[in-house]
């Protein structure tokens, strides 16, 4: 059995869209744990519903100690899943984890990538420049936001009658169809 950890932030739908997708033990993953940097984020009452250990983590913690990289070694993760988390990933954790961190960024990277360009950031980004496509970037982290190698990317149309809300409609589309597809082809195929 493969291990996961969902680092978020926030609502979490991503991560429940994970965590549904690995149910069934016949998978051969499972999400191990959810990690939140926000004591109040929707995600951690969706793990608790899934019955899945979660952890809060402060900034204090997450960048000046290896405390949180003992939890995972000690949960077996194989593979730390940014869905929605907002903090940079500390270099002793990805130095630990090597082409084992993985995020989904909601636009086509290397456009509208980097600090701040999250959530409807990125989408009214992508409307005000009037691009003709978006789509989703799974990729590995490394020590700079959204500059990892890609893993995979799927595109939509953004058609000229868009919205930064219609946009994000498409985009959670693509994200809930693709992200736990990749997830698996990195951990079994």
């Amino acid at each position: 059995m493969k291990n996961i950890a969902i680092f978020a932030s926030g609502e979490g739908t991503n991560a429940q869209n994970i965590i549904d997708y690995f149910k069934s033990p016949t998978s051969g993953i499972r999400v191990a744990l959810v990690v939140s940097n926000n004591s109040q984020a929707n995600v951690l009452n969706r793990a608790k519903e899934a019955d899945v250990r979660s952890i809060v983590i402060d900034r204090s913690t997450f960048y000046n100690t290896n405390q949180l990289i003992e939890q995972l070694r000690s949960a077996h993760i194989d593979l730390i899943v940014l869905a929605g988390f907002l903090w940079k990933i500390p270099e002793n954790m990805i130095k630990n984890f090597p082409d084992r961190i993985i995020n989904i960024h909601p636009a086509l990277l290397p456009k509208y990538g980097g600090k701040g360009m999250y959530g409807m950031n990125v989408h009214k980004a992508v409307v005000d420049a009037k691009e003709k496509e978006s789509g989703i970037s799974i990729h590995f982290v490394n020590e700079n936001y959204d500059e990892g190698q890609l893993i995979k990317q799927h595109i939509c149309s953004v058609e000229p009658s868009d919205t930064p809300e219609t946009v994000a409609y498409k985009i959670h589309q693509l994200e809930s169809e693709f992200f736990p597809k990749a997830i698996f082809d990195l951990l079994i195929n």
